[in-house]
């Protein structure tokens, strides 16, 4: 059984730095693309980037310039560097696997809250 499993949120000040990753556990293959979400409560959950197999990436307006989305594939790992925080970075993140054939899974989250 495939799972997916996040660490790297936490607590950090306005204009600091986290770094999420997100590690598939178990045998999966033909990851086409990887994700990562984010819910704040009373809202829908908002995608902030993507990585394709290819490389190709795609992020959200409010984090353009201040996150970098990039992916092992070797390792079934994806990676969210986060720069430049802002208290409405506040959210729990989940991290996305979109897998050929087999749908998609999902993390069960990681907080990351932005607050002096």
């Amino acid at each position: 059984q495939v799972q997916l499993v996040e660490s790297g949120g936490g607590l950090v000040q306005p204009g600091g730095s986290l770094r999420l990753s997100c590690a598939a556990s178990g045998s999966i293959f033909g990851i086409n693309v990887m994700g990562w979400y984010r819910q704040v409560p009373g809202k829908q959950r908002e995608l902030v980037a993507n990585i394709n197999s290819r490389g190709g990436t795609n992020y959200a307006d409010s984090v353009k310039g201040r996150f970098t989305i990039s992916r092992d594939s070797a390792k079934n790992t994806v990676y969210l560097q986060m720069n430049s925080l802002k208290p409405e970075d506040t959210a729990l993140y989940y991290c996305n696997f979109n897998v050929a054939q087999r749908g998609q899974y999902w993390g069960q989250g990681t907080q990351v809250t932005v607050s002096s």
